[in-house]
């Protein structure tokens, strides 16, 4: 695969870049340019890219200025997607902005962008207008004190507001409040048939959208609108998918279906008030049974009566839709509620009996290997079927129809793309690859510290020398540690036997908000924080406050997990390796996420303290640490000790 930042930069794109730049204050980055370069040839030629560009290179600009150019070149429209909220936010109320309005003096016109989010962002007018004079009727009585005085705020700020957007609320709603007042694709009425469609806050955002530049969606809508039939993003050539480690796992959230039998029994009430519910009561029950006399965990067959209730549900859920679908003459406009509740129970069903025969499709293989979908119990009473891999399905609706740029700061594990090409689909020859590298300068201002030493981790929580050497380590640094654990018992164990020990504030992931601890992490300086997975990526504390990152163990996924299980298996099956092909990788992208939290600015230095003797003995040891940055390494304690002591007087003397 060729190095598409190796030819010489386009001049309008270097041009539109420089204006940029320059325009925001910032500096020539050399990472940035040969990502700008190698993202505008992928957009010319219309061959995908991934790109790893690690933090400080500036990436959403690289993106974002070539992206520009051909939208408005083209009169075409590039799609921009992430994974989290905080980076949407970031971008079109930062970043899109401030370019736009440096753009404006070099091009022909000011481009333009949007946001598209679910319909379920937005206020519904219809359902704050079916109670005007009560809103406190739209929740339940006993939540009237709390909650009834959050929905009259959203109705009188519903009356005010430009957007309808959850996110431009003042104040912070509560899910249960939110659900109560806004509704969900399905749930719609739709503007032709609902009374303020014409007013509607969603058609409106989707109107804004319709000929923009740039529009900024997140993974989910962007895999809904390639692999459904619905076309929910306006028309175009080019998605550029920043956040894209999180692509695979946010795509199979969206692909995965669950069935309880308490679902079953509220779709029963709800078809009842309908009109007819027919036996759904009576087959959730023996749904209830079927499930607990099973075991949680995968599901490779199934016997046949089980399998003969599990077509009867499916069937009955059919029948009642066809019964409550025939709405009475006249009802849409007397009772536009009623008919918008068996609009959305009716699809509510549909998407029950869909699940099931996916469900019933897995076992119609005897073979697990050759089954595209895995069915496992979760818990005792719920049943989930998810793909094997979402392979196929972008490389024939993602990649086959657009040209796709992925990024993100950890694309390159083991310092090789194949591992993520390969669970996204990207077909063999159809994408370049580039390492944009970082500012950074790692093997100088950073050490891996790998505790060859301790025992290897067990099932029995942390050990003593592991607690020791975690106390030694924050007392070298001075506090100023952000602990990363495997699980949150290990990070309860770890601060309940530290806490009374250390002279310095510990926090722990559960005591507050995690923005809440994050800030008070960041700016007392001599602070800790210990959590699990949130912590381990999109915490972004720059400076002294963090400069140590420990992590306790190399964190593989649970081996009870039946989806990764599955995988696992299928790539043993295919004659690769399942536990360097899925558990691995996993540790892979998440040791490399977790120890990206040290260097988050040019000046800053520190140490990633691994307590796992693994990382050190195991052959797959290697692999994990070229997934990381390029840390000075070491395995003696009293090195790292001696460098976390010279950071604390260094610190004193400024």
């Amino acid at each position: 695969m060729s190095d598409p930042a190796d030819e010489p930069l386009n001049h309008d794109t270097e041009t539109l870049l420089g204006a940029a730049v320059d325009a925001l204050g910032g500096s020539r980055r050399e990472g940035q340019v040969r990502m700008a370069n190698a993202v505008s040839k992928a957009l010319e030629s219309e061959r995908h890219l991934a790109v790893q560009a690690g933090t400080g290179t500036g990436k959403s600009l690289a993106y974002l200025v070539p992206a520009i150019r051909h939208a408005m070149n083209s009169a075409s429209t590039v799609v921009v997607s992430t994974a989290t909220l905080a980076l949407q936010r970031q971008l079109v109320e930062r970043d899109l902005p401030r370019l736009a309005e440096a753009l404006a003096n070099v091009m022909e016109r000011t481009p333009t962008f949007a946001i598209m989010k679910g319909r379920n962002n937005y206020v519904c007018l219809n359902k704050i207008a079916a109670t005007p004079d009560d809103p406190e009727a739209l929740i339940d009585e006993s939540d009237i004190s709390y909650r009834g005085k959050a929905v009259r705020r959203i109705h009188d700020w519903a009356q005010e507001t430009e957007t309808g957007d959850r996110d431009d609320l003042d104040f912070g709603v509560p899910d249960l409040v939110w659900r109560a007042v806004s509704v969900t694709s399905n749930e719609c009425l739709g503007a032709g048939r609902c009374p303020h469609g014409a007013d509607c806050f969603a058609e409106e955002a989707r109107r804004a959208a319709a000929d923009v530049d740039i529009i900024v969606t997140n993974h989910a809508m962007l895999a809904i609108d390639a692999i459904s039939e619905a076309n929910i993003l306006p028309e175009h050539d080019v998605a550029i998918i920043d956040e894209a480690h999180e692509l695979d796992g946010r795509i199979t959230s969206v692909s995965t279906a669950e069935i309880t039998s308490r679902a079953i029994k509220m779709a029963a009430n709800r078809a009842k008030s309908l009109g007819n519910a027919g036996n759904l009561a009576e087959l959730a029950d023996e749904f209830d049974d079927l499930l607990r006399v099973q075991e949680p965990g995968r599901w490779t067959d199934l016997d046949e009566t089980s399998q003969a209730h599990l077509r009867a549900l499916a069937d009955e859920f059919l029948r009642v839709k066809s019964l409550i679908s025939r709405a009475p003459e006249g009802e849409a406009n007397d009772d536009p509620e009623k008919n918008a509740e068996r609009q959305n129970l009716s699809n509510h069903l549909t998407d029950l009996a869909e699940a099931i025969g996916r469900i019933l499709e897995v076992f119609a293989t005897d073979d697990p290997a050759a089954q595209d979908d895995v069915v496992w119990l979760e818990g005792t009473d719920t049943l989930a079927v998810a793909p094997l891999s979402i392979a196929h399905m972008l490389r024939e609706n993602l990649f086959g129809e657009q040209t796709v740029v992925l990024t993100s700061a950890t694309l390159a594990l083991g310092r090789r793309f194949d591992a993520m090409a390969a669970q996204w689909g990207l077909p063999s020859g159809t994408y370049d690859t580039l390492d944009a590298g970082t500012p950074f300068d790692p093997a100088k201002s950073g050490i891996l510290y790998t505790a060859k030493h301790l025992p290897a981790p067990g099932r029995d929580g942390l050990s003593a020398e592991t607690l020791e050497e975690i106390y030694e380590l924050i007392m070298a640094a001075g506090g100023r540690t952000l602990g990363l654990f495997s699980s949150r018992r290990a990070a309860e164990e770890a601060a309940e036997a530290l806490a009374p020990r250390l002279p310095f504030d510990l926090y722990v992931q559960g005591e507050d908000a995690i923005g809440t601890l994050v800030d008070k992490f960041s700016t007392k300086e001599n602070s800790c924080l210990f959590g699990t997975l949130t912590l381990w990526q999109g915490v972004d504390v720059p400076g002294p406050s963090c400069s140590l990152v420990l992590i306790d163990r190399i964190p593989f996924p649970r081996p009870d997990n039946p989806l990764l299980q599955a995988r696992s298996q299928a790539a043993d099956a295919a004659g690769r390796s399942g536990f360097m092909e899925v558990s691995a990788n996993h540790a892979a992208l998440l040791m490399a996420q977790g120890s990206g939290r040290l260097l988050r600015h040019v000046t800053d230095r520190g140490v990633v303290a691994v307590l796992d003797n693994r990382l050190e003995y195991k052959r797959y040891g290697a692999f994990l640490k070229a997934s990381m940055p390029r840390f000075w390494q070491t395995t003696n304690p009293e090195t790292v000790r001696g460098a976390l002591k010279r950071l604390v007087a260094a610190a004193h003397t400024r």
